[in-house]
């Protein structure tokens, strides 16, 4: 009986002991899936269309396409550069700056840290950040902006313009000039300058009465 009693103990004992040893240690499920991405590509230069249309190319270090964000997203953490193209393919624009996150449902771009354009044109565009709207075909930035044409010298506090870079309006601006204005303006100093100068070389005239004012004859 006392040999039951003792078996029957550490039956107990080893079926306590092995319960413990299966007991799972399991972390809480994962809610927030924000952090997980659709894609992931390295190295990256691609073409990018719009209704069978080539809008722009894109070319970066890593592309990452984020869909279980609020809003979905794709996201250029390393940098982006694009080309912008016409309905012909024609190279429009440059852009590169070093980190771009585009919200792909609402056809938006945002573009930070050294945001650099150039156009055909040969305009140039500088800032620390930029929104470009597709769907609107517009472009600005609420942050200090830099403009310069082959023209014109912008900066100011805001910026706001077409998608082309060809109608543009900057605010609270800093300095602003024209080649051509500042060059008239030039010619016109140096000119009324030289005539000052003139005029205080130049003896006046002073009129004098006129002592014979007939013809004289001629002798034979």
């Amino acid at each position: 009986m006392y040999r039951q009693v003792c078996l029957s103990a550490v039956i107990g004992l080893l079926l306590l002991v092995s319960c413990n040893e299966q007991k799972e240690h399991t972390a809480a499920a994962i809610r927030d899936r924000d952090s997980v991405a659709l894609m992931t590509t390295y190295g990256v230069n691609t073409l990018i269309s719009d209704s069978g249309v080539i809008k722009y190319r894109i070319v970066s270090e890593q592309w990452e396409i984020n869909q279980n964000r609020n809003p979905s997203l794709w996201l250029f953490e390393k940098g982006v550069f694009l080309e912008q193209f016409d309905e012909k393919f024609h190279v429009q624009s440059y852009i590169q700056c070093d980190t771009a996150y585009y919200y792909d449902k609402k056809r938006l771009w945002e573009l930070r840290g050294r945001v650099r354009i150039l156009t055909k044109d040969g305009l140039r565009f500088a800032s620390e950040q930029l929104y470009w709207d597709e769907s609107q075909h517009e472009i600005w930035s609420n942050v200090f902006s830099r403009l310069t044409t082959p023209e014109r010298q912008l900066q100011g506090a805001y910026f706001r313009s077409d998608e082309k870079m060809t109608k543009y309006f900057v605010s609270n601006t800093k300095g602003s000039f024209e080649k051509g204005d500042m060059m008239k303006e030039e010619d016109d100093a140096e000119r009324a300058k030289k005539d000052s100068v003139l005029m205080i070389r130049r003896p006046q005239a002073v009129p004098r009465e006129r002592t014979n004012t007939t013809i004289p004859s001629v002798r034979k």
